[in-house]
């Protein structure tokens, strides 16, 4: 008798395993891919690519990743994701120093493909030009 109930019960475990196979992947719910965005963010140091390199994720729904997500996300969000757009500081002064910095995004916002590339003249160029987007924590 103990042999009927666990092989019964084996059978029922396989067949509720062999039913979420068959449904499929899982996916997200409506709508979800459109409240925000991930972007890896990486700022490179020297005029190659072969300087100090800086990066984080940035992931704005739910909150994560980068030092800080909330004003960056809320900046981005502004502006449909497109850095190009991000409002620069007015009163920002920066020195005539020149050590050059390359701001790099990849990711998605609101399930559109985001590719940035720039390179500023320092590090308090880009600051003023991008805010908190690219003031990653060393």
């Amino acid at each position: 008798m103990t042999h009927l109930i666990r092989a019964t019960a084996a059978g029922g475990a396989l067949l509720a395993a062999a039913a979420l196979l068959a449904a499929g992947p899982a996916q997200a719910a409506p709508g979800a891919a459109r409240d925000g965005g991930y972007l890896y963010l990486t700022v490179t140091s020297g005029d190659s690519g072969s300087g100090d390199t800086r990066g984080t994720f940035l992931l704005c729904d739910p909150l994560q990743g980068h030092a800080r997500a909330a004003e960056a996300c809320a900046e981005l969000d502004a502006v449909g994701g497109d850095i190009d757009r991000l409002t620069p500081l007015k009163d920002a002064v920066c020195p005539m120093i020149y050590a050059p910095v390359t701001a790099q995004a990849r990711g998605q916002w609101n399930g559109r493909p985001i590719e940035y590339r720039e390179t500023f003249s320092n590090s308090c160029g880009l600051a003023a030009r991008t805010g908190p987007v690219f003031a990653l924590d060393r």
